[in-house]
């Protein structure tokens, strides 16, 4: 029996089967698991979900480790535990695992995990995208912290400053720093993307975005800080590994370079990302916080406000890390402003919090502990971030050990308690089983008392001078006491995390299944029995309110019907509904691929392309980014541009919706957008750092600089908008049924675009701009790779577009290739036209 005979025995009702059974029977098929070793196939967001986040704490877990090797090392003076070298690798280590293996990828991974859930989706619209960025994540993770086992890990610190880190340290460990941290950025941003489409496309009938989960409103404003914080890193990395690897000195300023261009960069990255790690977190507490008090939260609106208003100030406090590099007094003035008045939506989520536990009934439980720890432990951590954000404490505290304890009240009172809380909250929805009350009150007072143990005495050393990173110290200093019990606090933390992790992993078999919905919530992800079936929601339902299971009738009963939509897969399709960006009107029927090695194999490739180049091995290292692109394009050729065997479906309720969809009615057209708004923001760093130069010094272009002249750059300009129109050209023509006029347009671009690309460079290259010998040509040239490696992605989108219109599978029913390239494009157009104003005509006006 063929594959397709198999699924239509499947979709037959049997005999003696209730409908409602024939509906599970065929969902169970279509979103089955694979078995044996074909699990690791999976693409399935609780599958890659839950790989996800115990990837993400066994990191967690690594970083936990080397800070207890840090703390046995400063628990005495002039201790000889470890080497001043070893020191600078562990500490680097733990901040870098902490920040990009934990911070950010649990919160991403637990999203994958339950945002469904939450919105009533069966998947997130992209699942392999999920899976590559899973990959991605696990492989980049394992080659960063594998490195200290070969003595060879990065020592930097987790901020990797120039020039230490680019011309006095030796060795490759910075150079895996720098590009493993990027492969792990780029699977962040992939994650980013996958879950702003989700939360924007994928909600239920009727939940129109006033009505989202407050889960749902934090992840789209923490991806979409994401979108603007990565990028800037990533081009900040790009330019220290061109220093690093090829002598280009953006950070030398005997050559014109400037240390402080990476600070910047870093740090427009690196103050949002702490509230890209907070706000999850409070996202987590949110959606605890009326389950325990029995009631909506108090201040909906006031609370999606103030997280959209932390996003925000978050980007204005990047030079409260820069208060002692000799800023001007205006610039510390404004930042400083800036930095106390985050506290303000800070405080409006806190408080409404409060206000829901007191107008509820609110219960005594092991999450509800964890919540209220966190509480107490953040304000702290709030208090003494004020008092570090006015400029003159700043003076005296900076690089102390005051900071590291501030640090760690914010991140552990603000993220690792809340977490904590919400595992023990989501259990029973994930594994079937609760965790024990009993060991989840031991661990949290364990934790708690271990944890102010270990950093509140930090406060006080640091006032009296101890600084950070530094392997040991005198005895006589006054600091033996406060290491000492430091050092105990950190060992008892670490004992209360041991407790709570045994409670995940001791065996539960004879345990009985958890009751469903234990904690009585009103949200939609507690709708499904437990276990948990693999098809995610049982009916994607319609939603009228914040808390269907509270306030809309017979909801349950309704969803355990399949009296909703999408109640059956009746062609044995993965299938779930995409509605409108703000009133949630279905519009498609998305079909989404299953289990496929694809995106194993495209992340294993990748991941090829970033650990050779870390060592030099550049031929293999360009050989395997050619087969990482070749396999995500045989992923796109067989995953969702799939053509459907019908125009329409009826989803119930009386709605019929198409199955295929093209430009801002798909989700492909969204990922596009939004993954070029993040592409525009890591450019927008490297085009940053060339007026950077300019700010900074005196003359710039320098006397005596040959530039690349304007007539090279604009002839560049002309021809790449021309293949800029000829792309839309070839969209318009294929949309309107003229195919063969479409293919000739985009064999046109075929050749436009790298003759637009040689023009480009012929500038630079004609004049003799040597990019070792100064910022200025260095800085000029970034910018011409920067879009050329673009232009080549352009160059394979229109190569994609030309296959797929000769295989007839580009037409204008079926045009998402042409339509999404075309978008890609227009951001192009941009990028080319910056870079020509900027290398071109800058020089002529400045």
């Amino acid at each position: 029996m063929s594959g397709r005979d198999k699924l239509l025995d499947w979709a037959r009702t049997r005999p003696g089967e209730s409908v409602q059974e024939a509906q599970e029977r065929r969902l169970a098929k279509a979103w089955e698991t694979p078995t044996g070793w074909r699990y690791w196939s999976a693409v399935n967001n609780t599958e890659v979900g839950l790989w996800y986040t115990v990837c993400a704490f066994l990191f967690f877990l690594f970083a936990g480790v080397l800070a207890l090797i840090m703390r046995a090392q400063l628990a005495v003076p002039d201790n000889d535990l470890v080497t001043a070298d070893q020191y600078n690798q562990l500490f680097t280590l733990h901040g870098s695992a902490m920040m990009f293996l934990f911070g950010v990828p649990s919160f991403e991974a637990f999203s994958i995990l339950v945002l469904p859930q939450m919105l009533g989706a069966r998947d997130l619209p992209f699942p392999r995208l999920s899976a590559f960025g899973f990959w991605c994540f696990l492989i980049g993770g394992v080659f960063v912290c594998g490195s200290i086992y070969f003595d060879a890990a990065p020592k930097g610190g987790w901020f990797m400053y120039p020039p230490l880190a680019t011309e006095y340290q030796d060795g490759y460990g910075n150079d895996i720093w720098l590009l493993g941290l990027s492969f792990i950025e780029i699977a962040s941003i992939a994650a980013a993307v996958e879950l702003i489409v989700g939360a924007l496309k994928t909600r239920p009938p009727g939940m129109r975005i006033n009505l989202m989960p407050l889960y749902a409103w934090y992840v789209l404003v923490v991806a979409g800080m994401i979108l603007f914080a990565f990028p800037p890193l990533i081009a900040g990395d790009l330019l220290f590994e061109m220093q690093r690897a090829f002598d280009w000195p953006f950070f030398d300023p005997d050559r014109g370079g400037d240390p402080l261009l990476w600070q910047h960069l870093f740090w427009i990255f690196g103050h949002p990302e702490v509230y890209i790690i907070f706000l999850p977190a409070i996202a987590l507490v949110a959606t605890m916080i009326p389950a325990f008090a029995q009631r909506p939260l108090v201040g909906y609106s006031w609370v999606v406000l103030a997280a959209v208003g932390t996003g925000f100030i978050s980007f204005g406090l990047w030079v409260h890390h820069m208060y002692t590099t000799g800023l001007p007094n205006v610039s510390l003035g404004f930042f400083s402003a800036a930095s106390v008045s985050v506290a303000i939506p800070t405080g409006v989520q806190l408080f409404c919090f409060i206000a829901t536990m007191l107008v509820g009934r609110a219960t005594g439980n092991v999450p509800m502990l964890w919540v209220s720890g966190a509480f107490a432990v953040f304000v702290l951590g709030g208090l003494t971030g004020v008092m570090v954000a006015l400029a003159p404490f700043d003076f005296q505290a900076h690089d102390t050990y005051f900071v590291v304890a501030h640090l760690h009240y914010v991140l552990v009172g603000g993220v690792v308690f809340p977490i904590l809380g919400a595992i023990h909250y989501f259990y029973p929805l994930v594994g079937g089983r609760s965790l024990s009350p009993r060991l989840g009150k031991i661990a949290f007072w364990l934790a708690f008392v271990g944890f102010n143990l270990a950093f509140w005495p930090m406060h006080i050393s640091g006032l009296r001078g101890m600084p950070r990173r530094v392997f040991t110290y005198e005895p006589g200093m006054g600091l033996e006491l406060l290491n000492l019990v430091s050092t105990i606090g950190a060992f008892t933390l670490a004992t209360g995390l041991a407790v709570f992790l045994w409670d995940v992993i001791r065996p539960k078999g004879r345990q009985p299944v958890s009751a469903r919905n234990p904690w009585n919530a009103g949200s939609l992800e507690w709708a499904t029995k437990i276990p948990p079936p693999p098809w995610g929601a049982r009916t994607i339902p319609a939603v009228s309110s914040r808390y269907p299971l509270w306030q809309q009738e017979n909801f349950v009963a309704d969803y355990d019907a399949g009296r909703f939509y999408l109640p059956d897969a009746e062609e044995v399709k993965r299938e779930t509904i995409i509605t409108t960006v703000i009133d949630a009107r279905p519009i498609q029927c998305l079909r989404v691929p299953g289990p496929a090695w694809l995106t194993m194999i495209a992340a294993g490739f990748a991941g090829g392309f970033f650990i050779l180049g870390t060592f030099e091995l550049y031929a293999l290292a360009i050989t395997c980014g050619a087969l990482a692109t070749a396999t995500i394009l045989a992923w796109l050729w067989t995953g969702t541009a799939v053509e459907p065997e019908k125009e329409e479906k009826d989803i119930g309720l009386g709605v019929t919706v198409p199955l295929y969809a093209s430009g801002p009615a798909s989700v492909g057209w969204w990922a596009m957008f939004i993954t070029m708004i993040g592409d525009m923001a890591a450019f927008a760093g490297i085009v940053f750092g060339y007026y950077f130069f300019w700010t900074v010094h005196p003359e710039f272009p320098p006397p005596g600089s040959r530039g690349p002249g304007w007539e090279w750059p604009t002839i560049a300009l002309a021809i790449l908008v021309l293949a800029w129109a000829v792309t839309m050209g070839a969209q318009k023509a294929i949309r309107g049924g003229r195919e063969r006029l479409g293919i000739a347009l985009l064999a046109a671009c075929l050749v436009l675009g790298p003759v637009g690309v040689a023009a480009l460079a012929a500038g630079p290259w004609l004049t003799g701009m040597d990019p070792t010998a100064h910022a200025y040509p260095a800085t000029v040239w970034v910018l011409v790779l920067w879009t050329g490696i673009h232009l080549a992605i352009g160059f394979v989108a229109h190569a994609y577009c030309l296959a797929r219109a000769l295989a007839g599978r580009l037409t204008a029913r079926r045009d998402i290739d042409i339509r999404n390239t075309t978008l890609y494009w227009h951001f192009m157009f941009a990028t080319v036209l910056v870079t020509v104003a900027t290398i071109g005509g800058f020089p002529l006006v400045s």
